[in-house]
């Protein structure tokens, strides 16, 4: 990687001579459209309190390493409403219409990123004022320069909804339009007081509600418009295809990074920018970790199981499945005794999917049949009976965030959830060491349909044999051979 200090007056001659050259990036065009960003913020407008003005800052650059960030993402919400993808940006949206010095009238002002030519030949073009104004029609963009300056009087509205601060942005002392500065800017216009810690978390003051802003955004974001189920569908699919994949190219030996980087592949393949979240695959005993994401183990055993819980994001839309398959493409009898339990589980939830069921209803019908499973397998004493192989809920809302915003109440038309039951039972648990180091979960990603559901993710196998006959066949890989790798000189 370059290291812009080495070579910065190379790059000014360059740059003078005429050598940068400004064009537009050839982008998909798929995306999601200028008025659907405009529709959900007039939206917003409709479910905020009267006299209100909502306030959303861009997501901070994160630091990888020295000189080099980390992939940026955009705050979803602020994502959501306006189609921005860079940082250093606030957006004010306001519930009804306000009138400038000039006479003029307006309900929203989004203060962003300016360009800035030296800085884009190392991190990318931007937008700016004008750029936002042309490509995402938003009249009111201003340079974030502007914000310290702009007579926003905070004080007049009965209520100002942000989501309140945390200690991770970092200050660019060169920069006073940085996040950063335009936080404490914020801070300073309404009013937000935080004694010596300037980015500390405060309790509740005067006008200024870090709480209720959540709940209108979960409102929206729970309910999905068609544009973005779409978005979800090509999401969804492309995961599923990784997981096809894989199962077709499973061989005992492969090590879980290499797995991983199959299913990674094929989202790469299908133009999917980014995984949704760090992608989870274990063998053996490590799919007993929740969460695991390290996916280091060298040499996967033909005895093992292996989890694998990924998610391709595509245009900022994250799909969630997971697939639990036996390493040498048969299940052993006590593989597969765990695995139709959590399936019976699991369909017996999806099938029971339509509005008006609650959340709480499904979590307690898979409850109860893995317990009465787990039982009747002799791993617990009894469906009443304490224990840990089920330690997770069942579902939870997907879309911009893998664990989206939105209501847990009831299923509405047009909700996008997960389905994941799951049984774990690593090694030294107190049943018959003959089920030690089996871990199972299955999830599938649900559309709430009028009158029941959409199985989005139906195209990867769920069931026993349909697993087991799908690695029988092969693989586009099977051919694919590297060098050995091999150190020293």
């Amino acid at each position: 990687m370059i290291r812009p200090n080495k070579i910065y007056a190379i790059l000014i001659v360059f740059f003078l001579s005429g050598f940068f050259v400004s064009r537009a990036q050839e982008k998909p065009t798929d995306y999601l459209s200028t008025e659907f960003h405009k529709n959900r913020r007039d939206e917003l407008r409709k479910r905020m309190p009267k006299n209100s003005v909502a306030v959303f800052f861009a997501n901070p650059v994160r630091n990888r390493s020295n000189d080099v960030d980390y992939v940026y993402h955009q705050d979803p919400n602020l994502y959501y409403l306006t189609g921005y993808k860079e940082p250093h940006a606030v957006l004010l949206i306001f519930s009804e219409n306000q009138t400038d010095e000039e006479g003029s009238s307006y309900n929203e002002i989004f203060f962003v990123q300016q360009k800035n030519p030296m800085a884009e030949m190392w991190t990318g073009r931007r937008l700016g004022d004008s750029g936002v104004k042309e490509q995402l029609k938003i009249e009111n963009a201003y340079n974030g320069s502007a914000f310290k300056d702009y007579n926003i009087d905070f004080a007049k509205f009965d209520k100002v909804l942000f989501y309140d601060f945390k200690n991770d942005v970092r200050d660019n002392p060169n920069d006073q339009a940085d996040l950063y500065s335009l936080i404490e800017q914020f801070k300073q216009k309404a009013g937000y007081s935080s004694g010596t810690n300037s980015l500390g978390r405060e309790p509740q003051l005067n006008n200024l509600d870090t709480r209720s802003l959540n709940s209108i955004m979960a409102s929206l974001r729970g309910i999905k418009t068609p544009e973005e189920i779409e978005l979800l569908r090509k999401a969804v699919f492309i995961s599923t295809v990784g997981q096809v994949e894989v199962m077709k190219a499973m061989r005992p030996g492969m090590s879980e990074t290499e797995v991983q980087g199959i299913h990674e592949f094929v989202f790469k393949k299908y133009g999917s920018e980014y995984e949704g979240y760090p992608s989870i695959v274990g063998a053996g005993n490590n799919g007993c970790i929740l969460h695991y994401i390290e996916n280091h183990k060298p040499h996967i055993e033909s005895t093992e199981m292996i989890l694998m819980d990924l998610g391709a994001e595509y245009h900022g839309y994250t799909a969630d499945v997971t697939r639990t398959i036996p390493v040498d493409g048969e299940f052993s009898p006590e593989e597969k005794a765990i695995y139709d339990l959590v399936y019976k589980a699991q369909e017996a939830a999806i099938q029971r999917c339509k509005p008006g069921v609650s959340f709480a209803e499904l979590t307690k019908l898979t409850k109860d049949i893995i317990n009465e499973g787990l039982a009747e397998l002799g791993i617990i004493a009894s469906p009443s009976s304490p224990h840990l192989y089920f330690p997770h809920g069942l579902s939870h809302h997907i879309g911009l965030d893998v664990h989206d915003l939105g209501p847990y109440d009831v299923l509405r038309e047009n909700m996008a959830i997960t389905i994941e039951p799951g049984i774990y039972i690593p090694e030294g648990s107190k049943c018959d060491p003959k089920w030690w180091n089996i871990a199972v979960r299955i999830e599938d990603d649900v559309l709430i349909t009028k009158d029941g559901f959409e199985l989005l993710s139906a195209f990867a196998p769920r069931t026993t044999e349909e697993i087991e006959a799908l690695m029988k066949q092969s693989s586009p890989l099977d051919a694919f051979k590297l060098p050995e790798l091999k150190g020293g000189k």
